[in-house]
């Protein structure tokens, strides 16, 4: 790969070969099948779209398709482009099936996107319309060079985003669980200051006394001991406002069956969080067979945040400077300028959700816990700045630190980073 005004693109030797020896075939993936097409650079079309299935029969077909292009032509040089799509583009690119000395490009879907625009097909999208955009790509020189991915790096990718879904499962079970709890036990929320699902005596009480009758006749003393029989230690006073909100409960319609709902949620959550403690056993044996580890030497930056990062973030050489991630995550701010007026928007969004969410959180934890970052955080806001900016301001920051450690393998220093 080589880098043209701070764009990465593909390094592609050309000098010397003629545009009708040079043959693209571009492909555009779907869930079970794909098209492709073959045409040469001078563009003239040497097959029609065809569909082939994404198996091992279908890839060896497409192989066969363009080998019989290439010997009837004298073709010296095949670029096969496919834009990525989740997991579904994976057979193409990642299987070893397509001929050793074939050159394989990812392209990005935004530029395809766009590239069907300049076509004017804003409004019209095909699987033939996205083939023209992709072998427009081709010969423009777009797009990265497909290979293998380090194993360390796919494994922390998976195990991130396994973590990720079982948290947002966790929250949502969390809050059905309270709101099951709140028909149930009216008003056994308000006895503690933490919420009932975090804290061993709200757990507790979820598990064994969402009825409040039984609580209210076996009193403050009884439930103490109660608790403490289970590893629970409960003081007295919390004990007496459990014990004066279950005398004071109103009974409501449909109690009986939140307490079974509330039992099951409970099971659920359980199951939910032992698995995210176990993708963070896996995450932390993982991290230190990647790049990112050295970023949980950074105040605020865990075992968590560290991954988050790396997962969104990928292979390091793919990018750079850490300009290039910042304008991927979205985080940029919309302009407009025209007429020597400029106007600054909110940020675009545009680009990758999850580097986006990563950069964010590692801006929250220098907030919290890097003393070199909180004076900067405390100016903004005597500037009178929104939250806002002041987040995007602190994942900006969070990102030229996280990707010069990764790029130099250097532990956080904050000397260096004070300015």
């Amino acid at each position: 790969m080589v880098h043209v005004h701070g764009r990465v693109v593909s390094e592609r030797v050309t000098v010397g070969v003629p545009a009708w020896e040079r043959v693209a075939v571009p492909v555009d993936v779907g869930k079970h099948t794909a098209m492709a097409m073959v045409a040469d650079f001078a563009g003239e079309r040497l097959v029609a779209p065809f569909v082939f299935p994404l198996d091992r029969r279908g890839i060896g077909e497409l192989v066969d398709r363009v080998a019989r292009v290439v010997g009837e032509r004298g073709v010296s040089r095949v670029e096969v482009g496919v834009e990525a799509a989740g997991h579904y583009h994976r057979p193409v690119t990642a299987s070893g099936l397509l001929p050793a000395d074939w050159q394989l490009f990812e392209l990005n879907p935004a530029h395809v996107t766009e590239q069907r625009r300049v076509l004017g097909k804003r409004g019209v999208k095909t699987d033939q319309i996205d083939l023209v955009a992709i072998y427009d790509l081709l010969v423009a020189g777009r797009g990265l060079a497909a290979g293998r991915r380090d194993a360390a790096l796919l494994e922390l990718q998976a195990w991130t985003a396994m973590r990720f879904r079982r948290v947002t499962a966790v929250i949502a079970a969390k809050n059905q669980l309270l709101g099951q709890m709140d028909r149930a036990f009216p008003g056994a929320g308000r006895c503690i200051t933490a919420s009932l699902c975090d804290t061993k005596i709200g757990r507790l009480v979820l598990a064994e006394f969402s009825d409040p009758t039984r609580l209210a006749r076996m009193g403050a003393e009884r439930f103490r001991r109660f608790a403490a029989h289970r590893g629970v230690i409960v003081q007295r006073k919390v004990a007496q406002r459990f014990v004066a909100a279950a005398k004071d409960a109103v009974p409501l319609d449909g109690a009986a069956t939140a307490r079974r709902l509330l039992t099951a949620d409970l099971a659920l959550l359980e199951t939910l969080e032992r698995h995210v403690a176990d993708a963070e056993a896996e995450l932390a044996r993982i991290l230190p067979a990647t790049p990112f580890q050295v970023l949980t030497t950074t105040p605020g930056w865990g075992l968590v945040r560290a991954a988050r990062y790396g997962a969104a973030l990928g292979d390091p050489a793919r990018w750079p400077t850490a300009r290039q991630v910042y304008r991927a995550a979205g985080l940029s701010p919309r302009v407009y300028e025209s007429a020597g007026r400029r106007v600054d928007g909110a940020i675009t969004r545009e680009g990758s959700v999850e580097l986006r969410g990563a950069l964010l959180e590692l801006g929250m934890g220098l907030w919290l816990c890097d003393p070199v970052t909180r004076p900067a955080v405390a100016a903004l806001r005597a500037r009178g700045k929104p939250a806002g900016v002041i987040a995007c301001a602190l994942a900006n920051r969070a990102n030229r630190i996280a990707f010069a450690m990764v790029r130099d393998q250097l532990a956080y220093d904050p000397d260096r980073w004070r300015t």
